[in-house]
């Protein structure tokens, strides 16, 4: 072998052994570090944590060696048994872990980008718009990030809203998506309603972020929402509207806009957008009921029996649209000279009744009530004698007023 090959080989030989050595090394101060914190001296544990942190991490990534030093560090910052110098020696270090954090385990960049903007925000004084410029890259890098995080960046929102930014339509669109992940947390509501001094404005804020980004259906459905809540129907109809426009299949906006056009006594429109309901969903029994009743209130009696029947084929055991079908009968009586033959209707009325009592569920009270309201309605014991009419007997409802009815009583 000559000299220049033995020098060559002699010098990989030493370069290997440095790397074997410091490769050691790095295993030595890891494992001091990791027995120091996990017997909760930090104080001991932290010199050996920048060691490796310093040097090369990445074999120690999966003990989670950033998490270890980050409960270190806060630990140590949070101890009464430091002082302020060191407290603030700590703060000023964070950025320098947090981007080191970020670099070796990008997958994670979400969290801990939202831990340095905390860190901020707590421990140091940091501009609060690069605060939350910070967040919002948080929450960009991770959507599953906790909700505290979210929220921290909500009141910062809140507490910088100004007519010069859009902290105000921001807010509101983290708070309306943190309501709708989580119906059962009153928080996010009440934090939605503190954003505006009433709902008048909240209507405003909403309709202001749909008016800048108008082809966006999340922001429409939070205007209408939005309207709704404040009962302002005509504002609604115009969101609704849109959606049902542009998202013709989604069920949930064209209940509401049908709600929307019943309470603006908007009738045909109404019944159209029923009768799309049930062409988006035939098995739903809400729907032919919701439908009878609007038929009902325009006095189309026999159209709305129609349709509470759909309710029944599908439903035997509800009462409700017997209850209502009872209701159209003594809306019929109502609008008739009181004869027999009227009293014979209120007698139909009350023997639907008693079928929905009698079926039991939630109108089953109301329709025991309506039995007892109409007791005087019926007809008496001399209706019937006068009539030659006996127990049992059949009686059918007849006549140009009750021509539709085409149903039958029998004497009691």
């Amino acid at each position: 072998m000559t000299t220049l090959r033995r020098i060559s080989t002699l010098i990989i030989l030493i370069v290997g052994i440095n790397k074997i050595n410091a490769q050691e090394s790095l295993t030595a101060n890891f494992s001091l570090f990791n027995e120091y914190q996990k017997n909760k001296d930090y104080q001991s544990a932290l010199p050996y944590g920048w060691k490796v942190i310093n040097q090369d991490p990445s074999p120690f990534l999966k003990y989670k060696i950033f998490q270890k030093m980050e409960n270190v560090l806060w630990y140590l910052h949070d101890s009464t048994k430091i002082s302020a110098e060191e407290k603030k020696a700590i703060a000023d270090t964070m950025n320098y872990f947090y981007d080191k954090a970020v670099k070796y385990e990008p997958m994670l960049a979400g969290y801990f980008l939202a831990r340095k903007a905390y860190v901020w925000e707590t421990w140091k004084e940091v501009p609060y718009d690069r605060i939350i410029k910070l967040f919002e890259e948080a929450i960009s890098k991770d959507a599953n990030l906790p909700n505290f995080y979210i929220d921290r960046l909500g009141v910062l929102y809140i507490n910088n809203a100004a007519d010069s930014n859009d902290y105000k339509l921001k807010a509101l669109d983290l708070y309306s998506k943190l309501s709708e992940q989580e119906p059962d947390n009153p928080l996010w509501v009440q934090k939605l309603e503190g954003i505006a001094e009433n709902i008048e404005e909240l209507v405003d804020i909403t309709k202001k972020s749909w008016d800048l980004d108008k082809s966006n259906l999340e922001k429409a459905w939070k205007y209408a929402a939005t309207c709704l809540r404040a009962q302002d129907f005509e504002q609604a109809k115009t969101a609704l509207e849109f959606l049902t426009q542009k998202a013709p299949d989604v069920f949930n906006y064209w209940r509401q806009l049908a709600s929307v056009y019943d309470k603006l006594d908007d009738n045909d429109k109404a019944i159209k957008a029923n009768q799309k309901l049930i062409s988006l969903q035939p098995d739903n029994r809400d729907n032919y009921v919701n439908l009878a009743l609007i038929y009902k209130k325009i006095e189309q009696l026999s159209v709305s029996r129609n349709y509470l029947q759909k309710a029944v084929n599908l439903s035997p055991n509800w009462d409700y649209p017997h209850y209502i079908e009872a209701q159209l009968y003594e809306q019929a009586a109502r609008g008739c000279e009181f004869d027999f033959m009227t009293k014979c209707v209120y007698l139909l009325a009350v023997n639907t009744y008693r079928k929905a009592a009698t079926i039991g569920g939630q109108y089953a009270t109301s329709a025991s009530d309506r039995v007892k309201a109409l007791v005087n309605s019926v007809p008496t014991k001399e209706d019937y004698f006068f009539r030659k009419l006996r127990t049992g007997d059949t009686i059918k409802i007849e006549g140009a007023c009750f021509a539709w009815i085409a149903r039958t009583v029998q004497v009691p």
